[in-house]
């Protein structure tokens, strides 16, 4: 009986032990597990993050306007694994061309584009080719032209020769500016289907070359090269007259450039005869380094003592 009942108190000590040790167990694995299942999140999102692509709105490139074709035009068609069919040729007053195997063909007053369109119609109506594929390349342009009037050395109608040319060439093509003339050309024509005026600044151009500045010709352009603007200087200087005038000259330096004050001038007679907006004169008394503008008339009066 004593045997019998210290053997239960036995295992009824082990059976306790066993189950403090595996609650133990289970409570210190648990953070653990936890750790882990934080980190498999982690990774996952992180994973997720990188994975997912970027997507940027990029703005396509502006495509260039489409010049259209005209009389006196010269073009290059070339037709893939063609070769016979390449031609060179200029369009005709009345706006064609005669093509091999086709003809004749009207391709004034289509674009480039429209025109290889035509082009490969043309041939694949004619059973000529069975898929052509045309490329037109603008050699010259003949029927686009620029008028250039006012300070050159050449005024007159010009060409524009080649795509792109720009303000600085076909003032070059007129001979260039005269002694005398403005630096600014002004440019009047239209852009998209408006009018425009621009002042174009040729030493900026050429002498800074900021060649941003000088605009592309259309046909239809006017280039007009006004006189360079002068001053009028008279009374008590040196050589009284008519002078250009300079960018930023001053009273100092128009003085300057009339040989300075005589004997019995004095700055304090210095006036300057000035037309406003609406065209009234009005008198300025200026300091010597306010700056001159266009068609002032300078007055140096007689000193008085």
């Amino acid at each position: 009986m004593i045997r019998t009942a210290i053997r239960r108190l036995l295992q009824g000590v082990l059976l306790l032990m066993l189950a403090v040790g595996t609650s133990a167990w289970a409570q210190s694995t648990q953070p653990d597990m936890q750790t882990a299942q934080a980190r498999t999140q982690a990774n996952t999102s992180a994973v997720g993050t990188q994975s997912a692509p970027t997507q940027g709105a990029q703005t396509p490139p502006p495509r260039p306007d489409q010049y259209v074709l005209g009389a006196g035009d010269v073009i290059r068609i070339n037709v893939f694994q063609n070769p016979d069919l390449s031609l060179e040729t200029r369009i005709s007053e009345q706006g064609q061309i005669t093509f091999p195997l086709v003809g004749q063909l009207a391709l004034g007053g289509l674009s480039v584009q429209a025109a290889e369109q035509r082009i490969a119609k043309a041939l694949r109506d004619g059973k000529f080719v069975l898929n052509p594929q045309v490329n037109v390349l603008l050699m010259q342009i003949r029927s686009a032209q620029v008028s250039i009037l006012g300070q050159v050395n050449k005024p007159g109608r010009y060409p524009i020769d080649q795509v792109g040319s720009k303000v600085s060439e076909m003032i070059a093509a007129a001979g260039g500016v005269v002694p005398g003339a403005s630096d600014l050309v002004t440019l009047t024509g239209t852009r998209n289907g408006r009018p425009v005026k621009l002042e174009i600044d040729l030493p900026q151009i050429l002498q800074s070359g900021k060649t941003e500045l000088d605009p592309v010709v259309q046909n239809g352009d006017i280039l007009h090269v006004d006189r360079a603007p002068l001053i009028y200087v008279y009374g008590e200087v040196q050589r009284p007259g008519v002078s250009r005038l300079e960018r930023g000259m001053t009273v100092m330096q128009a003085l300057a450039q009339s040989g300075g004050l005589t004997q019995r001038g004095t700055e304090r007679g210095l006036r300057i005869h000035r037309r406003d907006a609406n065209g009234a004169v009005k008198i300025v008394q200026p300091h010597m380094n306010d700056p001159v503008e266009r068609d002032d008339v300078i007055y140096v009066r007689e000193s008085l003592f």
